[in-house]
């Protein structure tokens, strides 16, 4: 008489398992709620659209599409699925790309995950100030995150509740007691190399070694270890990261004089480390599937999208062009409201308009990045507000004309005529700096 084995298929990838039905003892079924795992068969990146697609009953192209809309009109696509690859782990594995990350297991995907976080941060923080590119990231992501949920649950029964109170109730499960000695993740060394298991290729970490665990042994409770070879074969080539640096720097070159006669400074320079951070990128993204992507790179795409974040936040009226004006009004009815320059040095002088007794002149004066010069008449009063984001303020009762930069300058003061002077009216001046230097100077009687 033989024996016959029950047939048995190939086990469940862990995402099959959470979506099974859990049986209690003379109790009714329980059907958990899926995981969301990232698809490693159907993937074309990272595997995170596939996995949604599947995790939501969708086509992963709606995903893509949407994550991608979301990336270039707002950065928030890139942030999402930079996060989503490194927390969300592949559907035959438990362990995610930032815990490897965190245990010093380095390799191309997770670097490639942590740049898209970053350029996405980037690219958001450009954008802050654009309302309505951030409304309509917002009803974007909304609606996606809609459809996958009424997608997810379209067609579901809805749950019998005398079946999840019986499962409520039910007495916990018994479990085996923990085997002293099994694997551990922060304790036994890593595996390092392309190992017999089919473990990924990690740029720094640990020496490499195999851990093979025999709890049979005699004498040996925790198994015994035994030396893996090292890896032998190319590990890509040494020479790109060279030649993406070059890239980088040529791109944010090409970027900048491209628009800077016609862009302000800070959209400039935006374009242009944009430009670069973009090649960055690119060249992280090849070079770790390839197997070499060196750290200077990362330390370069971290600083270009500081730089990007750093161009962004420059005022708009500072524009390319150093220039010298000079506003020299001759009477009081030629004195303009409002008198305004980029970038540059800009003097107004108001020596020679004849201020009556009690008139009133008001006019105001900005600059976007530079110098602001205010020459006063010298027998008038002048009643002033000055603001400079960053730089200093120098008044004709400063004893002291050091110049000293500080942020978020501000100072209101009225200056009275010298003694012995006859009244000459009053001026009101409001003057405004982005970048810079405000002086007003009285003129010699």
């Amino acid at each position: 008489m033989t024996d016959q084995q029950p047939a048995s298929g190939p086990s469940a990838p862990p995402h099959e398992t959470a979506t099974a039905t859990a049986t209690e003892p003379d109790g009714p079924e329980a059907v958990r709620e899926p995981k969301l795992r990232r698809d490693r068969r159907h993937r074309k990146l990272g595997g995170v659209c596939a996995g949604l697609g599947r995790h939501c009953q969708m086509d992963p192209v709606i995903f893509r599409i949407g994550l991608a809309v979301l990336a270039i009109t707002s950065g928030l696509g890139l942030v999402f699925y930079g996060f989503a690859w490194l927390f969300v782990p592949y559907d035959d594995e438990e362990e995610n790309e930032a815990r490897r990350l965190l245990t010093g297991r380095v390799d191309g995907h997770a670097l490639t995950a942590v740049l898209f976080a970053l350029v996405g941060c980037g690219v958001f923080l450009t954008l802050l100030n654009n309302s309505d590119a951030l409304t309509f990231a917002a009803v974007l992501a909304l609606l996606l995150a809609g459809a996958g949920y009424w997608s997810q649950h379209r067609g579901a029964p809805d749950p019998d509740p005398v079946a999840v109170q019986a499962v409520a109730d039910a007495p916990p499960e018994t479990l085996a007691p923990p085997v002293t000695g099994g694997p551990s993740w922060w304790r036994d060394p890593l595996t390092k190399g392309t190992g017999p298991e089919g473990m990924p290729k990690y740029f720094w970490g640990p020496d490499p070694v195999a851990v093979e665990y025999q709890p049979d042994a005699p004498h040996s409770p925790a198994g015994r270890r035994t030396p893996a070879p090292e890896p032998t074969g190319p590990r890509g080539p040494r020479w790109l990261g060279g030649w993406v640096f070059l890239a980088a720097v040529v791109a944010a070159f090409l970027g900048s004089s491209l628009t800077w006669e016609d862009q302000p400074l800070g959209t400039s320079l935006q374009t242009g480390f944009a430009c670069a951070l973009a090649v960055l990128g690119l060249g992280i993204a090849i070079s770790s599937f390839l197997g070499r992507t060196g750290a200077g790179s990362i330390v370069l795409a971290v600083i270009t999208a500081g730089l990007v974040a750093g161009a962004s936040a420059l005022p708009k009226n500072i524009t390319t062009d150093w220039i010298r004006t000079d506003w020299r009004p001759a009477a009081t009815a030629d004195v303009r409201p409002h008198y305004e320059m980029g970038t540059g040095v800009g003097t107004l002088d108001l020596s020679r308009i004849d201020i009556g007794k009690d008139q009133t002149v008001s006019t105001s004066a900005e600059v976007g990045a530079g110098r602001l010069k205010v020459i006063v008449p010298s027998d008038a009063e002048v009643r002033l507000r000055a603001e400079v984001g960053v730089g200093d303020i120098q008044l004709p009762d400063d004893k002291s004309k050091d110049v000293d930069v500080e942020p978020g300058k501000e100072k209101s003061a009225t200056l009275a005529p010298p003694q012995g002077v006859k009244d000459g009216g009053t001026i009101e001046l409001r003057l405004e700096v982005g970048v810079g230097q405000v002086e007003v100077a009285r003129a010699e009687s």
